[in-house]
């Protein structure tokens, strides 16, 4: 329905207008939504980290030989360290996010659990550059709010969509976005720049999008 009433009021404005707007209503959802996953409980995320290790991968099916991309939790984001290393010990190739440039898509370095890591752009932990740089196949996603549809929001900068994008173009990559379930919205205002997830794992298990 939100989303609905948005390209409603929107839909005779000018182009940039609309963008200015849709820009304007994801800044004042992110902030409520990252002040609320702010006001979580420890025990809450302790919880929840143990509930994505628990369900894994295997609602994706048969995944033997993919390549997944973790992430290094940062802010109050859920921590997927317990999954990420369980998929590492099955014998997935798992590799992480590295900020290259700030207008540019993510690259993904090789990760093995033990290996150290360091403070890259944000201060978010990455693998070094003597790390091999290879893309993933399934990409785990952090965000700030989710929607039913798919849609998410993030931070701001755009390294999701815009690796997502570079991914999409050239092979099939699942995308699944790893949240709280108190991280759903009704809608999240989006524009032909953002990449749907495929997929939704929270604490209470994982549902398709439909994309």
């Amino acid at each position: 329905m939100l989303q609905r009433l948005l390209r409603l009021c929107i839909s005779t404005f000018p182009l940039t207008l609309e963008s200015e707007l849709i820009a304007k209503t994801k800044q004042s959802m992110r902030e409520r939504a990252l002040l609320r996953r702010t006001k979580l409980s420890a025990g809450t995320r302790r919880r929840g980290a143990a509930a994505i290790a628990r369900t894994g991968i295997s609602f994706l099916g048969r995944t033997s030989g993919a390549v997944i991309a973790g992430y290094a939790a940062i802010r109050d984001e859920l921590d997927p360290s317990r999954l990420v290393e369980g998929l590492a010990c099955d014998g997935h190739a798992v590799v992480l996010p590295v900020v290259v440039t700030r207008d540019s898509p993510l690259q993904f370095r090789l990760w093995r659990p033990g290996d150290p890591l360091e403070k890259g752009v944000f201060d978010v932990p990455t693998p070094g550059h003597w790390a091999a740089t290879i893309d993933p196949d399934i990409v785990l996603v952090p965000l700030a709010a989710f929607d039913r549809e798919g849609y998410r929001l993030g931070y701001g900068g755009g390294y999701y969509d815009r690796t997502l994008a570079r991914l999409r173009q050239s092979r099939e990559v699942v995308a699944v976005g790893v949240a709280f379930d108190e991280q759903e919205v009704e809608a999240v205002p989006h524009d032909d720049n953002d990449q749907r997830l495929d997929w939704i794992l929270t604490p209470s298990g994982a549902f398709s999008t439909g994309r």
